[in-house]
């Protein structure tokens, strides 16, 4: 392997794509203890996980008088239980149903003395099963799954830099489990038109508003799942400006897409150019340029010189 691929791992959406789709599901059975456990913070950003220095974690969650932190350990390929009491419980990451993991998350709870009920039906996907029914999702390639959460190191780090250099409301840099996406959002301080027309999968009209509250323009990336089929960096912003989807973005092959609504480049075309880094905060700078000054923000008191 080069160096560029030891940095910046390739892999093929087609070649994960039954491991992808399930461990999008048992991302979404943890993400929902934590939207049972964690309180309500605008946006949505307090239900979110986080990269981790060895897979993806939910951060300390209050439970009565203790705390519950639950980790992906996609080195060691387990999901850690552990809380503020020094009690821990650990789950095999291997091939199963996503119906065996809920049980197993479940399990692993009570054994904890932590009372949480969760809705089991997934959300934003099509023709979902509940969890404890889906016994078709079962696939568990584990060096697919570290190598797409190298990806997620590398997207992290760098889109912790771009988000440095904003001083306005800005998000976490965060994975979230609905849509299985890493991002980080940039608002201009203003309030948006109420969401209109969005029927997204098992999520309720008001949950998307509350998304959706604030002008906003939005990176991310996401591995190839969604309809997509590669992995690939985006862009868009809400509400759309005019003219946005015209507007000139670097670096060579990031375009509009209008069939999805946002700027596209194919994470291997970030991942081979001569500077991965350099290549991708163009890609985040210019499209929000292409928000912010089509959207008449007030850049000079938000951004950092």
């Amino acid at each position: 392997m080069t160096t560029t691929d030891n940095v910046w791992p390739t892999l093929a959406y087609a070649e994960w794509a039954d491991t992808c789709n399930t461990l999008h599901l048992w991302t979404q059975v943890v993400g929902k203890v934590k939207l049972a456990l964690a309180p309500l913070v605008n946006h949505w950003w307090g239900v979110v996980l986080l990269v981790s220095a060895r897979g993806l974690t939910t951060g300390a969650m209050p439970y009565r008088d203790r705390a519950l932190q639950i980790d992906f350990d996609f080195c060691a390929h387990e999901l850690i239980f552990r809380t503020s009491d020094s009690r821990e419980q650990r789950i095999a990451l291997r091939p199963m149903t996503t119906a065996d993991f809920y049980t197993a998350v479940m399990a692993a709870l009570r054994a904890l003395e932590v009372d949480v009920r969760i809705w089991t039906m997934p959300g934003e996907i099509e023709g979902a099963i509940p969890f404890e029914q889906d016994r078709i999702h079962a696939s568990y390639d584990g060096a697919a799954v570290q190598t797409f959460w190298r990806q997620l190191v590398q997207a992290d780090r760098v889109f912790n830099i771009f988000r440095a250099r904003y001083l306005g409301k800005v998000s976490p840099v965060h994975f979230f489990w609905g849509s299985f996406d890493l991002a980080v959002t940039r608002f201009s301080g203003r309030a948006a038109p109420p969401l209109q027309g969005s029927k997204t999968p098992n999520v309720a009209p008001w949950v998307m508003q509350e998304a959706y509250s604030h002008e906003c323009a939005s990176l991310g990336f996401w591995p190839g799942n969604g309809g997509y089929g590669r992995a690939a960096f985006y862009a868009y912003a809400y509400p759309e400006p005019d003219g946005f989807g015209a507007a000139k973005v670097a670096p060579p092959g990031a375009g509009y897409n209008a069939d999805v609504g946002q700027f596209l480049i194919d994470y291997d075309a970030v991942r081979t150019a001569a500077a991965p880094d350099a290549a991708l905060l163009a890609f985040a700078q210019s499209t929000y340029e292409a928000a912010a000054i089509r959207g008449n923000w007030d850049r000079k008191a938000l951004e950092r010189q």
